[in-house]
């Protein structure tokens, strides 16, 4: 695998959306080749609790008697039914991967607040191994898949390993996409399949950085005192060159990687996206209201979780152990501190 991204040929899957744009940006500014693509849209019946086993999975009915939801993903993706939507969908990715060095999966639906889906699990899990296998198939040689650091849950410290603590529709779906990988890992060879977890990424334009400088400029800005806890908040630009690096590393990559950790602390991340010093709260009364308020989001279906996570990542943070990155020095410059301001003075 060549070092420099100008001497490979890339594509990106799902390259209009948040995290797609900024890799191909990324990636033209380094003048590589690379096509942008367009996800396809799939639905899946393996949802991320257990499936009944009545259930009729969309294109693949005799997955209906698995029991684990991974295991259901790998069945539909290799369904083999002459006009399926499965079978079409990776037949022509497989044409459309020809003559590419690295496919980066950026596609995937990222709606934290949202319940179980069809769509979300087809979008974050079934593409994802359907997109892996057509890569093998189509020649590619390393293929980099977006997954989310969400499928660690709430653990104080996040990492590269196989531990994944789910706490929502969309942290179990991007869970169930990581799992269905590794279990068609052992067929992809000689295919180079990389999992990157982002961490919490934001961007000028993106709705989440905007509700955190609304929320950083107002009286509610807080921590749990002391208010030094590291927070996984992150940037796009780090998360674009990252991921660049990640893809034209000439040498093995792990199976499963961490986006680098910026440096910022709880009280950076506020400081920087409101112009204000965050109050400091009793750690008492921080995780009482977030007890308080998960319990009450799952007799509501966890219509809650995704803002109330975001209240635990701004009181609490957390940290993230130093992984592959860190091993072989690819540290991206931190640029959140500054996109926060900035997306703040443009407010």
């Amino acid at each position: 695998m060549s070092t420099e991204p100008a001497e490979l040929r890339w594509l990106v899957l799902g390259a209009s959306g948040f995290v797609g744009s900024a890799i191909v940006e990324e990636l033209m500014q380094r003048g590589a080749t690379v096509v942008s693509m367009a996800a396809p849209r799939l639905r899946s019946a393996a949802l991320s609790g257990s499936a009944p086993q009545s259930a009729q999975l969309a294109q693949s009915p005799q997955s209906a008697q698995l029991s684990q939801p991974e295991q259901q993903i790998v069945a539909e993706a290799e369904a083999d039914a002459a006009g399926s939507a499965i079978v079409e969908c990776r037949e022509a990715l497989r044409t459309a991967f020809a003559g590419f060095d690295v496919v980066v999966n950026a596609a995937g639906l990222a709606t934290p607040g949202d319940g179980e889906s069809q769509e979300l699990t087809g979008a974050n899990a079934l593409l994802p191994t359907v997109a892996a296998l057509a890569a093998k198939d189509a020649g590619v040689r390393r293929f980099v898949h977006l997954s989310s650091a969400s499928v660690q849950g709430h653990r104080r410290v996040i990492d590269e390993s196989a531990d994944r603590a789910p706490f929502s529709a969309y942290s179990r779906s991007k869970a169930l996409g990581e799992q269905a990988l590794e279990l068609v890992a052992s067929q992809l060879a000689p295919l180079s399949l990389v999992t990157v977890r982002a961490t919490s990424v934001q961007g000028p334009s993106r709705p989440t950085t905007q509700s955190l400088i609304k929320v950083a400029s107002s009286p509610i800005a807080s921590v749990a005192a002391p208010g030094t806890y590291a927070t996984p908040v992150s940037s796009i630009d780090a998360l674009a060159w990252f991921v660049v690096e990640t893809g034209q590393y000439a040498e093995q990559v792990p199976a499963v990687i961490l986006q680098p950790w910026e440096g910022l602390s709880v009280s950076d991340v506020l400081a920087a996206a409101g112009g204000r010093v965050p109050r400091r709260l009793p750690q008492f009364l921080c995780r009482w209201i977030l007890s308080a308020g998960y319990f009450s989001s799952r007799l509501l279906g966890e219509k809650l979780h995704g803002p109330l996570r975001r209240v635990e990542l701004m009181w609490f943070g957390q940290e993230q152990t130093p992984g592959w990155a860190a091993s072989v020095g690819l540290i991206p410059h931190s640029s959140i501190a500054t996109l926060l301001e900035r997306a703040r003075e443009q407010k």
